[in-house]
């Protein structure tokens, strides 16, 4: 069975989108790729048949085209990084598919709380230097794959980190920041946000644990849990 949040649901979520828009404009979906368009025609006879391994490999087959037609990797957002008027990571715009440490705690979609790289009574023996901790931050980055995804790192400071994740299938992109405060506390602040959709099936909120988890091996902790 696939899965609800992986990269092939949210493919066809994007593809029956356009399907749909071009079918309520009465737009020609003739630029389509011929498979893709007799899957459609197929789709209004009745089929008892289970779909196969390689029907499901064809069908991922032609999402990757329909990606590289369309460009489904989205534009950058011109309001990533740390704001200049109240220094934070920016806060979600009103679609499901972003959560974020900025957001108020009361926004049970939006908000996730911050990371503590040295927290009291946590499995560290001695605490970390911000740098030390922005080292391990980066391992987890670079050793993970949440989901499949592939991260790259486009932007790296000293106190800030943007990570572009990429779907195996049509090549979606997600946007998620890191950023260690000014101050003594030892915290990380990020933001985790897909470009393109309204809605993600949680992947942001599931990369974002799943980074969480590997850093707790290091000694990291969610600040909700201390």
């Amino acid at each position: 069975m696939v899965s609800l949040s992986s990269p092939f649901t949210r493919c066809c979520c994007y593809y029956y989108s356009y399907y749909n828009y071009n079918k309520f404009y009465n737009r020609s979906t003739s630029t389509l790729p011929l498979h893709i368009l007799s899957h459609h025609n197929n789709h209004d006879k009745p089929s008892h048949h289970q779909i196969t391994r390689r029907e499901i490999v064809l069908r991922s087959i032609e999402m990757a085209v329909l990606g590289a037609i369309f460009k489904f990797s989205g534009k950058k957002p011109d309001y990533l990084g740390v704001q200049k008027n109240t220094p934070s990571l920016s806060l979600c715009p009103a679609t499901n598919n972003c959560i974020s440490t900025s957001e108020n705690g009361s926004d049970l979609i939006h908000y996730a709380p911050p990371w503590n790289y040295n927290p009291e009574g946590g499995r560290r023996k001695k605490t970390v230097s911000r740098e030390d901790a922005m080292e391990e931050l980066l391992q987890v980055i670079k050793s993970s794959k949440p989901d499949k995804y592939t991260p790259r790192i486009v932007e790296k400071r000293d106190d800030y980190v943007h990570v572009e994740y990429e779907s195996p299938i049509l090549g979606i992109v997600d946007d998620v920041e890191f950023w260690f405060p000014p101050g003594n506390k030892p915290i990380v602040e990020y933001r985790s946000a897909s470009r393109l959709g309204n809605f993600d099936f949680d992947v942001n909120r599931k990369r974002i644990k799943a980074l969480r988890l590997e850093l707790e091996k290091k000694g990291w902790a969610s600040e909700d849990s201390i």
